[in-house]
């Protein structure tokens, strides 16, 4: 995605795959503030849901992050 800005990639990669939390957004689309580009695109009309998504941190301890699905609309 070298071309695109952060917001498009964003975008483009919750159309096709559906969802993303932090952890994905940072490996596969360089994004780490996560929910400031959600947040960006909801400004610009885009129906984003956020729910929590219980994952284990690499000391094995249980936390939730956030769990961002894009809404058809």
């Amino acid at each position: 995605f070298p071309s695109h800005d952060k917001n498009t990639r964003l975008l483009t990669y919750l159309k096709e795959h559906g969802s993303i939390d932090p952890l994905r957004a940072w490996e596969i689309l360089g994004i780490y503030r996560l929910a400031s580009r959600v947040n960006d695109l909801r400004k610009l009309g885009e129906s984003i849901k956020t729910s929590p998504l219980k994952v284990h941190n690499r000391l094995g301890e249980e936390i939730r992050v956030a769990l961002y699905t894009y809404e058809e609309q």
